[in-house]
């Protein structure tokens, strides 16, 4: 796929695919999926009794499968699928089959850029991950919380390298689990292990452990803090140090920790999803300062406004300087900025974007069944059926829009819309 700089940016809008005329052709269409560049629609079709393929802009892949299932477009433009045939499941990409097979996959993964993809795979009541289609030598009774390294060529995840009999409480509390880093499991085991995590150069990889049942730490390439805690959840690398952070329980309540030492001075009811800015400058972690309120604490100060419900999707503008989130109050779904609500709300909204000055903030949302694009708190598109996420320009004054509308028949759309006048 073209850079995004390369794509076609001319404002108006057309049709991609004709859905009504796909549906016409098939017994079944469903799980649909568009690339980011928003030229080509795809959905998985039955083409004959208990055979399935995939169809992409009206023309179906050449081979059929048992199923298919999580059909997704990467950032270069490829097509994936984990796919099934004669019982035997492996990943298919622009319909290309990777040559190793499974008894079953899942927990697919792509890198960033696209260019490398990993599962989780089965054979035998052993568990194991894949990379670009090759799996690890090592196999393990479970495996858990699979990540793959920033650039893509590396893989690790929560395993179970001690097998125990269903209700062996006691043996499981010798410690059974582990992380293994393409494969190969660290030295030493602990009771649990969690949400293991690579550094930005994909070198090292830190894990939150439970070292007895009372007591949580952060392991770093093997190596545990000194500190325990009551309770700790998953860490996080600092893009311009060696530092590892992560939320850690005390005395006093939740607060952040780097490398063992207390890294905040404020304390909350809770405190989770850490992230840095690009540039490694600030931190903000989405907070509860008092039971059942939460916002979001940027270096340790939290907003004014707090929320009843729930608030997710932290994100950082391209330039750290402003943060936006979700948050939902009695039900109803805004953006927040900097701490600022939208005045406009939703039944559901989707991760915020910002165009890349972070002038601009965008979200895919939803209200009474129906899906939209809202900019800086205005509805800005026409109500359509179903919708993605939109994408700003290079410029970020144009946004690419990529939904399902009634016109003339249900159709996919590509919509350039500008921003300014």
């Amino acid at each position: 796929m073209n850079p995004i700089n390369q794509w076609d940016w001319k404002p108006g809008r057309r049709a991609i695919a004709d859905i009504d005329e796909m549906k016409g052709r098939y017994s079944k269409a469903y799980e649909t999926a568009t690339s980011q560049d928003g030229e080509n629609f795809a959905a998985v079709v039955e083409t004959d009794e208990m055979e399935f393929g995939v169809c992409v802009n009206g023309k179906p892949w050449e081979n059929g499968f048992d199923k298919i299932w999580h059909l997704r477009y990467g950032a270069d433009g490829r097509l994936s699928a984990i796919v099934s045939d004669t019982g035997m499941w492996t990943v298919g990409v622009d319909g290309v089959v990777w040559e190793e097979t499974h008894e079953f996959v899942w927990n697919p993964i792509v890198s960033a850029d696209g260019a490398h993809m990993a599962v989780a795979v089965q054979n035998g009541a052993r568990h194991r991950m894949a990379l670009d289609g090759a799996a690890w030598e090592n196999d393990y009774t479970s495996l858990s919380g699979a990540t793959l390294s920033p650039d893509g060529t590396k893989t690790a995840s929560v395993v179970q390298t001690i097998a125990t009999k269903e209700g062996d409480i006691f043996e499981w509390q010798k410690g059974c689990y582990s992380v293994a880093v393409d494969g190969t499991p660290w030295e030493r085991n602990f009771v649990n292990v969690y949400e293991p995590a690579f550094s930005a150069d994909g070198k090292r990889v830190a894990a939150t452990v439970r070292t007895s049942l009372y007591d949580y730490t952060i392991v770093v390439d093997g190596k545990s803090w000194d500190q325990l805690f009551p309770c700790a959840w998953g860490p996080l690398f600092s893009p311009v140090s060696s530092g590892v952070v992560a939320p850690v329980k005390t005395s006093k309540g939740w607060t952040l920790a780097e490398d063992g030492k207390l890294l905040w001075p404020e304390t909350f009811v809770q405190l989770w999803h850490p992230a840095y800015s690009p540039d490694g400058g600030r931190l903000a972690a989405i907070v509860a300062p008092k039971f059942g309120r939460w916002t979001v604490a940027v270096d340790g100060n939290p907003w004014e406004v707090t929320f009843g419900d729930s608030v997710t999707d932290l994100t950082f503008s391209p330039d750290g300087a402003k943060i936006a989130c979700v948050a939902k109050e009695k039900n109803a779904a805004t953006v927040v900025v900097d701490g600022q609500p939208w005045s406009t709300s939703f039944d559901v909204v989707w991760k915020p974007v910002f165009s890349p000055d972070g002038k601009t903030v965008a979200a895919r949302v939803k209200k009474d069944g129906r899906f939209g694009i809202a900019v800086n708190g205005r509805l800005a598109t026409v109500e359509m059926e179903s919708a993605w996420d939109p994408i700003f320009s290079p410029d970020g004054d144009k946004l690419l829009i990529r939904g399902i509308v009634m016109d003339s028949g249900k159709k996919c759309i590509r919509g350039v819309m500008p921003l300014n006048g």
